[in-house]
């Protein structure tokens, strides 16, 4: 892309390291095909155990920006205040960045293909949010 941003990066934020790593999988072979926006596992603390770490965090995000905005989605409550307190700080995360309200998998998958698409932010929360709405029965 001649000088403009990229694509919008996501940032799969869970308790585990292992559950990030396999959804950020799926949905990267769901979402299918070459061109696919950034999407990256935040999962667990640095020692490999359970919790979630700002240090994390912010490296992913970090690592998936691309000027465009950065989408992180988060599996349980205190991923939640996790990212809320790094936005409130402002300076650990990219500019850009948002919490979505989203569930995990179904989100995550919205997101990426969204993304990849070349949606902006706004279009990448909403598609992620929206997975609220798939039922399954």
């Amino acid at each position: 892309m001649s000088g403009g941003p990229g694509k919008v990066g996501i940032v799969l934020v869970s308790h585990s390291a292992a559950v990030a790593a396999a959804v950020a999988e799926l949905a990267r072979g769901l979402a299918g095909g070459g061109g696919l926006a950034p999407v990256a596992a935040a999962g667990g603390t640095p020692d490999g155990g359970l919790g979630t770490s700002s240090e994390l965090i912010t490296g992913a995000a970090k690592a998936v920006d691309a000027g465009a905005g950065v989408a992180l989605l988060v599996d349980l409550g205190s991923a939640v205040l996790t990212v809320k307190a790094l936005l409130a700080e402002g300076d650990g995360l990219p500019a850009g960045a948002r919490l979505v309200d989203a569930p995990f998998v179904e989100g995550a998958v919205a997101a990426l293909v969204t993304a990849s698409a070349g949606g902006d932010l706004d279009a990448v929360a909403a598609a992620a949010s929206e997975a609220y709405d798939y039922r399954k029965v």
